[in-house]
């Protein structure tokens, strides 16, 4: 969530260049399934390896922020780039700007937000769905909350996905779903304690049909009373949950995590999954899992590559409209400029 303007692009300070020359070793998407499949029955839990409080700052134009996972705290978290906590009071949003080089999966959990590109697509996300944009090539959208009369102010979650270095230049495309058309696992059967619904992946039988380039499972888990259940993770991913409300403990570990905490999970080989408990009435939280890529991050703002001279090159295109940037100089959404 940034914001560009007059043609030039405006960038939260603490997300300018961050380069890193981490490399991971990431287990082929093709594995994972098998593996669960053979060790469903000797389930070992992940544990918590770091915990990173979510501090409220100011982004976009007007808007609150709770930024986790793209800190100084959080910096390197493969495929993960970003993960965007926000609330945009009245008078707030985010108007025009670009990406390149990443997906991004805004999933709103009170009000809605509309939504304008330069490939012309519109849309409106209501509370409980999500859109999840490949970014591609290029291109620039602007995202506007909703007002009025009873209606909540918009608050959601939006998290940034790395994509794989073959797919950083393909043409920008959507996954949306609605509220009603994104699926729903009750491990407990629907009378139980909780429920997880499946944004993309695979959870206690239910799948998603969100398929991003590159692996990722995204759930939403809610649990209404106490109780505890074991979420299949594929082995080697990177996970994390981010708490919303309640209080949860992960693992065998007896320590609660309250609200807008980023828990990074272990990704031991023998991890086959974590074990999630619910302490208190109305326990919230997200649980990521991605495939780490084994590429160099560089990234500028809005722009995520793998080489410096990559990131010169979509400065180029953005400045003199080529290569997915063809509108920067002429389009003006008509969300952004009411």
């Amino acid at each position: 969530m940034f914001r560009a303007l007059g043609g030039g692009i405006k960038l939260a300070a603490s997300s300018l260049f961050i380069p890193s020359s981490s490399r991971f070793k990431a287990t082929p998407a093709s594995h994972c399934f098998q593996h669960l499949h053979n060790t469903r029955t000797m389930s070992t839990s992940r544990k918590v390896i770091k915990k990173v409080l979510a501090v409220e700052t100011d982004e976009g134009d007007g808007a609150k922020v709770r930024r986790s996972i793209g800190s100084p705290q959080l910096r390197n978290l493969t495929p993960f780039l970003m993960l965007d906590h926000f609330h945009t009071p009245s008078g707030s949003g985010f108007p025009d700007h670009p990406h390149r080089g990443q997906a991004t999966v805004t999933y709103m959990l009170e009000g809605s937000s509309l939504h304008e590109d330069s490939a012309g697509h519109k849309g409106k996300i209501e509370a409980g769905g999500v859109q999840w944009m490949c970014a591609g090539r290029g291109i620039i959208h602007a995202e506007m909350p909703v007002y009025g009369p009873g209606i909540p102010e918009p608050r959601g979650l939006q998290l940034w996905v790395d994509l794989p270095k073959q797919y950083k230049m393909v043409e920008p495309s959507y996954q949306e779903l609605a509220p009603d058309k994104i699926p729903t696992a009750y491990p407990q059967g629907e009378d139980g304690p909780v429920k997880v619904k499946v944004i993309s992946g695979k959870s206690h039988g239910v799948e998603s049909p969100v398929r991003p380039l590159g692996g990722c499972w995204y759930f939403h888990v809610i649990f209404d009373k106490p109780g505890t259940i074991f979420q299949d993770i594929p082995a080697g991913w990177t996970s994390f949950l981010y708490t919303l409300k309640g209080s949860v403990r992960v693992g065998s570990d007896p320590t609660p995590h309250g609200p807008f905490y980023t828990l990074v999970l272990s990704a031991a080989s023998d991890g086959t999954g974590v074990d999630l408990t619910a302490t208190e009435d109305n326990t919230e939280f997200i649980l990521v899992a991605g495939e780490p890529l084994a590429q160099t991050v560089v990234q500028y703002g809005p722009f995520v590559m793998t080489s410096k001279e990559e990131i010169q090159k979509t400065f180029i295109d953005y400045q003199y409209s080529l290569n997915g940037f063809e509108k920067s100089r002429t389009w003006k959404s008509e969300i952004g400029h009411r």
